[in-house]
């Protein structure tokens, strides 16, 4: 096993064998001669896989370059490393060799590390998902900002739900009587043209969202609440279906699944505030959106109430069950493609 510890501009590589012991290091300035360096230098060991610390952060880079070629590699998650290191004589002292030969040992011994596989249309649906919530936040930061110039130009300021065309027409009747005002008119035209700007790139990448969803032949924006936008934030986090064994594992995935907490004879469960953040806020607003319209979900949300359930307690179980239709769904599309494409 050869445990990988990235950095920006280097990587350390150490080699373990099946008991844990380090058997070589090598470290390798990041550049394009890497990959080819570091499977030179690992292919004097017949038997090899690789394990890269955080691969879907600093890793990232050269642990798809192995995956590309075939190589196999596990994506190990700092937590675990971190604790393999203190376990392990010396005191825990990290260094980057250490740090390497914590990942390696990790990787020997944890079954359900998650293999590194190709980019695919999942990660273009990832980004473009991440991208929108880039402009958006921008938006609301630029909206926030024409408001306070407005407020102070035109008595009683605009409305809250502002638009370029609304803003535009406010700005037309503003005439400024001292300097001061004029500089405020002049910022708001600026950032009304930011606004505009922001508008044409959200449409944009609305199109782009749909076009990578229909190459990814998804079938999620069938269901109530889930539009374009919604399906690619799901799908791009989701990833490979196929590393979830089967529908609870996607549910504790998606923080869905509730968390035993007994003790003694008292049985009860909490709250799950882990698991995917993004995917339960997805989950959420389905909830809400189904919750609250004729169809199954709502009506499995108004039986749940004469239950007895209050209403958060409802929608988080309308939330679970709505975490296996999603796994369905999404695994379906899978098994469609799949056999398709041979």
């Amino acid at each position: 096993m050869i445990g990988i510890d990235p950095h920006k501009s280097s990587l350390t590589a150490v080699a373990v064998d099946s008991t844990g012991q380090q058997l070589a290091v090598r470290r390798l300035v990041v550049n394009a001669g890497t990959l080819t360096q570091l499977t030179k230098w690992a292919s004097r060991w017949p038997q090899h896989r690789f394990a890269v610390e955080g691969a879907k952060g600093l890793g990232r880079g050269i642990a798809q370059q192995l995956a590309v070629t075939g190589a196999a590699v596990v994506d190990v998650p700092a937590s675990l490393a971190a604790r393999a290191r203190l376990l392990a004589t010396g005191g825990g002292s990290k260094t980057d060799t250490a740090d390497a030969a914590s990942v390696a040992r990790v990787a020997l011994h944890h079954q359900r590390l998650q293999p590194v596989t190709a980019e695919d249309q999942s990660t273009i649906l990832r980004l473009l998902s991440e991208h929108r919530d880039d402009l958006t936040h921008e938006r609301t930061s630029v909206i926030n900002r024409l408001h306070a110039l407005l407020r102070d130009l035109i008595p009683g300021g605009a409305a809250i739900r502002m638009t370029a065309d609304k803003a535009a027409a406010l700005l037309r009747t503003v005439r400024p009587a001292t300097a001061t005002d004029a500089c405020r008119r002049d910022l708001a035209r600026q950032l009304l043209a930011t606004l505009r700007r922001l508008d044409t790139q959200l449409k944009s990448n609305e199109t782009e969202l749909g076009q990578a969803l229909t190459a990814a032949g998804s079938t999620l924006t069938e269901m109530p609440g889930v539009g374009p936008v919604m399906a690619a934030k799901i799908l791009g986090h989701v990833g490979d279906i196929d590393r979830f064994p089967n529908a609870d594992h996607f549910a504790s995935y998606t923080g869905t699944a509730p968390i035993e907490a007994s003790s003694g004879p008292k049985q009860r469960h909490r709250l799950n505030t882990r698991g995917n953040r993004q995917l339960n806020m997805a989950l959420h607003i389905i909830a809400m959106v189904q919750a609250h319209r004729p169809g199954l979900g709502g009506t499995y949300y108004q039986r749940k109430l004469t239950e007895g359930k209050s209403p958060a307690e409802a929608r988080r179980a309308l939330k679970r069950r709505l975490a296996n239709i999603i796994y369905r769904h999404i695994n379906r599309d899978h098994q469609r493609t799949t056999h398709a494409a041979t």
